[in-house]
């Protein structure tokens, strides 16, 4: 075959693709797989410090274990802490989550914070587990004593 008609037959397979995709239907919202995490917007700080955030996911399977890990900085501090993870189950349907942790004794207080939550896999490459993210959210929230 010469080059001229293999590649007059490849611009014709491309043309033919991009004039399907303009005229095929969009997918419903529902049946399109998407993964999500949520913060909500308050937490909450025990008098031992122990803080909860919690939230909401959405995940579809994955190859290895996924966990919901969250982190919160105060208003006065660029400084962040790890506050738990809870391991997800990623079967398409929305799910809540709660995480628990004790910062260094001092370090937040009620009041305005900034929480990061990721919902992250861990997959193993080359005999490795590494992470994998599936969807991340940053919020400013409240924390408030309880």
């Amino acid at each position: 075959m010469s080059v001229r008609p293999a590649l007059a037959a490849a611009a014709a397979a491309a043309a033919g693709a991009a004039l399907f995709l303009l005229v095929a239907p969009a997918l419903p919202a529902s049946a399109a797989p998407y993964e999500t995490v949520t913060v909500d917007p308050v937490g909450r700080i025990a008098e031992d410090g122990t803080v909860t955030l919690s939230g909401t996911y959405r995940c579809t399977a994955g190859s290895g274990p996924v966990f919901v890990s969250s982190s919160v900085s105060g208003r006065s501090s660029s400084s962040r802490y790890g506050i738990g993870g809870t391991r997800a189950l990623c079967d398409g349907v929305e799910h809540s989550w709660e995480n628990t942790g004790k910062p260094t004794q001092g370090a937040l207080e009620p009041g305005a914070a900034h929480v990061e939550a990721t919902l992250m896999e861990l997959s193993l490459q080359g005999g490795l587990p590494l992470p994998r993210f599936h969807a991340a959210e940053q919020r400013d929230i409240t924390l408030t004593k309880g």
